[in-house]
This record gives C-alpha cells, structure tokens and sequence, in this order.
C-alpha cells in the first residue's frame, strides 16, 4: 500500500456526505449512572463519495480514480468541504489563525494542528496533508518566509524552522489542508438503468491514520 498524493476529484468531494466519527465504550451501572470512556484520542472522518455523482460522466471519473487506487490499496487526499482552512469557512487563511507552540530556543520542528474549541474543553486535531501553497507562518506575530526561515513538510504537516524559535516566541500558522483517506471497498456496482433512475451507489470513503 501507498499514499498517492493526489487529490480526489473536488466536483464529486463537494456534493458528498460525511464527517468526524467518535468511539466511545458506555457502561451502565447497575444504579443507572454511566461510565463513559473515550476510546480513540483523534476523530476518525468517513464520507460517501456516491452522493456526489450527478451524471454518467461523474462514474466515470469515479471509477477511473477507483481503479488507479486498486480500490482499498492506496490512499489519498480528500477535500472535506465543511471543513478544510485554519479559519471559518467564510475567511482566509492568515497566519495567525492555529496556535502549534511556544519556543525554547531548541525545538526546531512544529507540528500543524487545529484546535476546536467550544466553552472550557478544547480538541487539538494534527493535521498531516496541507495544501501547497496556503501555509502561512508567523513567529512571535511577525510573519515567516518559506525557504528563509522554514521549510514545510507537506506529507507530514511539520515546519522546521532554520533557527530554533526564541524562548516563549509564539509560534502560528494558517492554512488550507486535506484529509488523508481511502476507499472502504473494493466493490463499486454502478447500471446505467439505476443512475437513471436516481438511484446512487455508495461509496465509502475513511479516514487513514498516520
């Protein structure tokens, strides 16, 4: 198996379906209260690629990816519509959107995340796959040039910095990013009497751990 970094096709990804699946082990105590326990530190993504078919030219873009895949063999990138920048939806990446640490004058490399954040509780999501070309940087507020004072890991989502930040400098970035994932069959059954009929195949789609 293999990552092919590659993005899935953005005419098919936006009319899907899907988002962020949890695991969580409940047990129900004989009282009737509840233990309730995390079991996965990171969401895991699932979408239905299927929905996002509108015509028999969209199957056949489809089946062309799901073949240069060999179906579950490979993974790749996957554009999540609701949920793809550093920032809201309705912004622009900058480079102070996403908080990734503070210097010590030693650590050189600092990893992409995205923190959610709702009240008091807060989830910090790594982010491996960025987009090439949207990644800002900013150190201690002051913006950061590619190639000058860092270099960027785009099939690993780290920036190493040339010199290593000052002590308590604040490091930020922005950026666009995609989902690392493959295809959850290896069967696709599509007719062109069903897709005629509005009958849509499904296609699932999961998020790859890294």
């Amino acid at each position: 198996m293999a990552f092919h970094d590659l993005r899935f096709p953005t005419s098919l990804s936006l009319g899907a379906m899907g988002g962020p699946e949890r695991r969580t082990e409940i047990v129900t105590l004989a009282s009737g209260h509840e233990e309730r326990n995390s079991l996965w530190a990171h969401a895991r993504r699932r979408y239905d690629a299927g929905l996002g078919l509108r015509s028999l030219d969209d199957v056949a873009l489809l089946l062309a990816f799901f073949e240069a895949r060999a179906g579950r063999l490979h993974a790749f990138r996957w554009k999540d519509w609701a949920d793809f920048k550093s920032c809201l939806p309705s912004a622009t990446p900058a480079a102070t959107d996403q908080f990734l640490g503070w210097g010590d004058e030693v650590r050189a490399v600092f990893a992409l995340q995205k923190t959610y954040a709702s009240g008091e509780a807060s989830y910090a999501r790594p982010i491996t796959r960025p987009v090439a070309g949207t990644v800002t940087v900013s150190l201690g507020g002051d913006p950061q040039t590619e190639g000058l004072h860092y270099t960027l890991d785009l099939s690993g989502g780290t920036i190493t910095f040339a010199d290593p930040p000052d002590n308590g400098a604040e490091v930020r970035a922005g950026f666009a990013f995609d989902v690392p994932v493959r295809f959850d069959t290896d069967l696709i059954q599509t007719s062109v009497a069903s897709f005629h009929a509005g009958e849509i195949p499904h296609v699932p789609v999961l998020e790859v751990r890294e």
